[in-house]
């Protein structure tokens, strides 16, 4: 494996995460660590306020107002679609008790989305909505979804990256067919945005969301909500507050309405110091930008996958070679995967035991090293953990 770095950027980026010099980090999928210009941001942001508190809150304003364009930017979105939210599962029960369900009404997924895909749907129980998993069969993996489409359900929720498997779907084949179809498209898009190019125009998707913690090299506990402008009116709004009205700093007025845009959905104050960092990733992100960090990350992958082949492994996506992901996932025969992940964890090796198997998933920084290391630590630990 050759180490990606694009002179044009005008940067070299691998001073940016100290951490391929402290362990063999392949957890992006559930954790990531942050990039130096993150760290940054936030002591430049907490020494400004132990010093002057909101004295300069207007240039706070700025810097929040620019973290939405360059989310709009990271997935392609107009101008007004995407609003700041605590994460995932907020901006999932955003659609699912904004929109107006009637009895019967259906809700497609697929039967490998993460908990917070599924239950945010099952939970619309008693008012008459109906769950329907389908299958992703390897050899066509949204043919079943499709058929399902064609049954016009009110909405198909969808990983655009299933976060076990790391199977990757063709999510512009399904924003086709239920635009085509006059069904609401909703994507869970947590283990593609920041790892692959994605598209909201693109997709044809209605709603997506994300949190910055993973492939966006961000903190917990702030994400992105994008909203399809030509569907924002159909979400009732749940969380009432001074931030999402149209007139938001006029705090004497009686009368009030929406924002006009997605700021619809920012109840209250933003979570300003996370802000600062996810802003700080973004635009290091952006720098780099999309295709060369999904090339980078596939060739890790591949790396990973060809080490591990040579050990034996099984792995959970059969179609990681037609479309790689940055997760891989594989087991072993006659070997525990939840005891052989502690015993990487022990040596340094931080990955994620999902699906019954190991979870491999390193960003576009890991280097070379760090993928050594861990094929390094299976392959002497692999006879000890063999039953004897």
């Amino acid at each position: 494996m050759t180490e990606q770095y694009d002179p044009q950027a005008g940067f070299d980026w691998r001073s940016e995460f100290p951490v391929n010099d402290e362990c063999s980090y392949l957890n992006h999928a559930a954790v990531a660590p942050w990039p130096e210009s993150a760290r940054k941001a936030i002591n430049d942001f907490a020494t400004e306020n132990v010093a002057l508190g909101a004295t300069h809150y207007p240039q706070w304003e700025k810097a929040e107002d620019k973290l939405r364009r360059n989310l709009e930017t990271l997935i392609d979105a107009p101008r007004g679609s995407v609003a700041l939210v605590k994460n995932t599962s907020e901006a999932l029960s955003f659609v699912a008790y904004g929109l107006n369900w009637q009895p019967g009404d259906v809700v497609v997924i697929s039967d490998q989305e993460f908990p917070s895909n599924r239950i945010v749907w099952e939970s619309l129980a008693d008012k008459g909505v109906k769950v329907v998993e389908v299958a992703l069969p390897y050899d066509d993996p949204e043919s079943e979804l499709l058929m399902a489409i064609e049954q016009k359900p009110r909405l198909v929720s969808i990983s655009a990256v299933q976060y076990a498997s790391g199977l990757r779907l063709d999510i512009d084949r399904i924003g086709a067919a239920c635009r085509a179809a006059g069904v609401l498209f909703c994507i869970d898009a947590i283990q593609a945005v920041g790892a692959q190019p994605f598209s909201v125009q693109q997709n044809q998707c209605d709603f997506a969301m994300a949190d910055g913690h993973k492939w966006m090299l961000g903190p917990e506990g702030l994400g992105f909500f994008y909203v399809r402008p030509e569907v924002m009116d159909l979400l009732r709004i749940q969380e009432y507050g001074w931030h999402m009205v149209a007139d938001a700093g006029n705090y004497n007025t009686r009368e009030w309405q929406l924002a006009p845009d997605a700021k619809r959905f920012e109840c209250g104050s933003p979570n300003m110091l996370a802000g600062y960092a996810l802003n700080a990733s973004l635009e290091l992100i952006l720098k780099v930008g999309l295709p060369q960090i999904e090339y980078a990350i596939a060739e890790r992958i591949q790396y990973l996958k060809d080490g591990l082949m040579e050990m034996e492994a099984v792995f959970l996506n059969p179609l990681i070679d037609e479309r790689p992901s940055g997760i891989l996932t594989f087991h072993f025969w006659n070997i525990d995967s939840a005891r052989l992940h502690k015993t990487l964890m022990q040596t340094g090796v931080i990955c994620a035991n999902r699906g019954g198997g190991i979870r491999f998933s390193p960003h576009f920084h890991t280097t070379q090293e760090a993928l050594d290391d861990a094929l390094e630590a299976l392959e002497s630990l692999l006879p000890m953990l063999q039953p004897r």
